[in-house]
């Protein structure tokens, strides 16, 4: 069987590589330079950061499963910090285990929150990089796919630039909206109801501290930000990355992610113009690092 994945993000990854050992012919297509999606670790001046997800629920079997199957089972890490806090506007205050994920709207019907989080060692981006090292002769960079309609018993893709690929069967490993809009295009009768989904945006920024800038040291895992508070500070949330995993940050200091509200003005000093004030943070904002750039703040 012929079979087109559209999207290479790790959902696009992992079943076209479930695919592959079915023995099914497989071209996935990606409209980006790079395979992931919202999948990105980057790092600089060794720190690690990412702009993505940091982990995923411990109780969660498929990603382990995953990694076993591309042979980085070793690369797996435990949550150290375990526990967060909610800051009220005027303090810190402890929140119990998984209520800061429910404060977020993080969906964890289903799975034990209690169990706490696992990542790589390496990053998020390592799943990513594993199969698409094995799936290089199906992967095409840079190819949109701009719509696709019924060819008698197959399909016809259609992509940027004007050619078109023909296969068996379609997966859309893409945004509910992004694949709603594809399905109404072709007539599948319910895909308008995917096109209006709506994802709310979310801007991250990754911030680098040498530890004595802190006035305390960091408790727990992270804090989320008390709903009537968010704007005032203009942060929903900020994870203690080097606290939550290891080697996020090198010897004596620290990798703090920020999770901004909607905002005018530079990420990154808005990101820590909100921590230094909770966290009692002393020092200004450089930029440093090479390939994508990372903004460590540093001491004066």
């Amino acid at each position: 069987m012929n079979v087109v994945v559209v999207g290479a993000g790790i959902a696009g990854l992992t079943a076209a590589w479930d695919l592959v050992r079915d023995q099914c012919d497989v071209t996935v297509f990606e409209s980006e330079r790079r395979p992931g999606g919202v999948v990105v670790t980057a790092s600089g001046d060794g720190f690690l950061a990412e702009a993505g997800p940091d982990g995923f629920l411990a109780g969660e079997p498929e990603l382990p499963a995953l990694a076993a199957d591309v042979g980085i089972a070793d690369h797996l890490i435990a949550q150290r910090a375990r526990g967060a806090s909610q800051w009220m506007g005027d303090e810190l205050v402890p929140i119990e285990e998984g209520q800061a994920a429910a404060l977020l709207g993080i969906e964890t019907r289903g799975v034990d929150v209690g169990t706490g989080f696992r990542s790589f060692a390496g990053g998020m981006a390592e799943p990513v990089a594993a199969l698409a090292a094995r799936l290089t002769r199906c992967l095409q960079y840079a190819q949109g796919v701009t719509g696709m309609t019924r060819a008698g018993s197959r399909w016809r893709v259609a992509l940027g630039g004007g050619s078109t690929s023909e296969a068996d069967a379609v997966v859309l490993a893409l945004p509910a909206y992004a694949c709603g809009r594809l399905l109404e295009a072709a007539g599948i009768p319910g895909a308008r109801a995917l096109a209006e989904v709506v994802y709310v945006p979310s801007t991250t920024v990754s911030l680098g501290y040498r530890s004595a800038q802190l006035r305390a040291p960091l408790a727990g895992a992270g804090f989320v930000v008390a709903r009537d508070a968010e704007e005032r500070v203009g942060l929903r949330a900020c994870t203690f990355a080097s606290e939550k995993f290891a080697g996020r940050a090198p010897a004596g200091h620290v990798l703090l992610r920020a999770f901004l509200t909607p905002g005018a003005g530079d990420a990154t000093v808005r990101a820590h113009a909100a921590l230094a004030a909770i966290l009692k943070i002393e020092g200004a904002v450089n930029t440093v690092g090479q390939g994508p750039k990372l903004r460590w703040p540093c001491g004066g």
